[in-house]
């Protein structure tokens, strides 16, 4: 990030402004505070601690959206688990960038999930960034949702902002239907294996499993003395059954 390189104190919230502003100024005050020999101000000459090439200002933009976007995304259903740190500090890790930046994502997603702003206040200003680049806003899109779904859920006030997100960014039902087909499977199709609904409670939905695990159960069916081919259906069947719940289960937190 040859743009990183250009920073000294406080300058990355001056260049920016707003949302984006204030969050990257605070967390990179965070960074620098007793690290200045990091970054000494002879470095960069001061002409041009401020002149991020357009490419530079994208990439910054880039960077300090995602990791503010993501703060707020994990504090979206009330609470910050330890689970959604984990996938975040995972995620940070797996980036072919210095320790320095790591630990100033790090940063971002510390401020940005206590800041007053919402999701929409930094996507909005990402958008006014890079509207003329709707290959770089969907690229983004996408790599929301590839981090969403590495804990294999989408909370529905998880889908909820990610929508928002696409209304700003000015991208299709379609291109959130197909981006979200690709790392979700559709939940509907499991509470309909299991005779349920997305309104259902939790013991309605165990209720329903239990009854159909009872029916098409293997060994209740070849006691039965059925044909060959309606015992592997229902083996199938109960298979299928098994899939739905647990896929539930996590998405439930059950």
């Amino acid at each position: 990030m040859a743009w990183f390189g250009k920073l000294t104190f406080g300058t990355l919230g001056l260049f920016f402004g707003g949302p984006l502003g204030a969050i990257a100024g605070a967390a990179l005050g965070h960074h620098l505070v007793d690290k200045r020999a990091d970054f000494p101000d002879q470095a960069v000459p001061a002409s041009q601690r401020l002149r991020l090439r357009s490419a530079e200002r994208t990439q910054a933009a880039y960077f300090i959206s995602l990791f503010s976007i993501l703060g707020k995304l994990s504090k979206i259903d009330g609470a910050v688990t330890a689970h959604e740190i984990a996938v975040t500090e995972k995620f940070i890790n797996s980036l072919p960038i210095a320790d320095r930046e790591k630990q100033f994502a790090r940063e971002i997603f510390s401020e940005a999930k206590n800041s007053p702003y919402s999701i929409e206040d930094f996507a909005i200003q990402f958008y006014q960034t890079t509207r003329q680049q709707p290959a770089l806003l969907y690229s983004f899109f996408d790599l929301l949702f590839q981090i969403a779904a590495a804990d294999a859920t989408l909370h529905p006030a998880e889908e909820s902002a990610l929508r928002k997100i696409k209304d700003i960014f000015q991208l299709s039902d379609e291109q959130f239907n197909n981006t979200k087909s690709v790392y979700f499977k559709d939940l509907d199709r499991y509470y309909k294996i299991l005779n349920c609904r997305p309104e259902s409670t939790n013991d309605e939905i165990r209720s329903s499993y239990k009854k159909l695990v009872k029916d098409f159960h293997p060994d209740r069916i070849i006691s039965k003395g059925l044909p060959q081919e309606f015992t592997d259906f229902a083996t199938k069947r109960f298979r299928e059954i098994q899939e739905a719940y647990e896929r539930i289960k996590r998405e439930r937190q059950l």
